[in-house]
């Protein structure tokens, strides 16, 4: 599904070169659960924006499905990311004048689909994740955890094969970790591929791989199938 091949990046900064990843080579398999872990600074988030397809590489090689990401234009990367993968981050990105379901009908709308069928797609997925009695009610009249399971189900709303996550539970208490947890691990059981940015042990032992980064390399990689 993705490969990522001997991925260098490299930021100029002030005139100085900052070498964020170094030698990454990564090949992630149709519907697993992976967890990256590793200190702040340690590259694992720019390993995620590669993913992501919200950053190029300095040199090396990305293939997502079989495309080679590095030749393609802005447009064609923005098509990938709104329709090919769904993103979840820790301050969970909710467009405060709008009400869950609006906030979840995002995606669709930069996608052209009509304001009916937009609802139609919308509506089912707050049923499932638990809060179909509030999608009328906008971020401020919502919990944290609450406001995490509409940034999912917004992530969710193009049936992306690819879910990504960043540090999704890292701002919510314990209880409410679980329950964004128990939500990924769901999707994953459905077929999703998720991969989970944490620097939770907790979050990345419930994952079926769990890969290590250090010093922009990875220096583990343990469950790889």
């Amino acid at each position: 599904m993705l490969e990522l091949s001997h991925i260098t990046k490299i930021y100029r900064m002030g005139g100085v070169d900052i070498t964020v990843l170094s030698d990454v080579s990564l090949k992630v398999q149709p519907g697993e659960l992976i967890a990256i872990m590793g200190p702040s600074g340690s590259g694992k988030s720019t390993i995620m924006n590669m993913l992501g397809c919200l950053d190029r590489p300095t040199s090396g090689s990305y293939r997502f499905e079989g495309r080679e990401i590095s030749s393609m234009t802005d447009d064609e990367l923005a098509s990938i990311r709104n329709v090919k993968i769904g993103f979840v981050f820790q301050t969970f990105n909710l467009l405060p004048r709008f009400s869950a379901l609006k906030n979840v009908e995002v995606p669709l709308i930069y996608s052209g689909v009509p304001a009916r069928l937009r609802k139609e797609r919308a509506m089912p997925l707050l049923q499932q994740v638990g809060l179909f009695e509030r999608m009328d009610h906008k971020p401020t009249e919502l919990s944290g955890g609450q406001q995490q399971r509409v940034a999912i189900a917004r992530a969710l709303v193009n049936h992306p094969p690819l879910l990504l996550a960043d540090e999704p539970t890292g701002n919510l208490d314990s209880r409410s970790g679980e329950e964004i947890l128990k939500i990924l691990i769901g999707l994953n059981q459905q077929g999703v591929t998720v991969i989970i940015v944490t620097h939770d042990q907790t979050v990345a032992a419930r994952c079926k791989r769990i890969i290590s980064v250090k010093d922009g390399q990875i220096i583990d990689d343990r469950g790889q199938p």
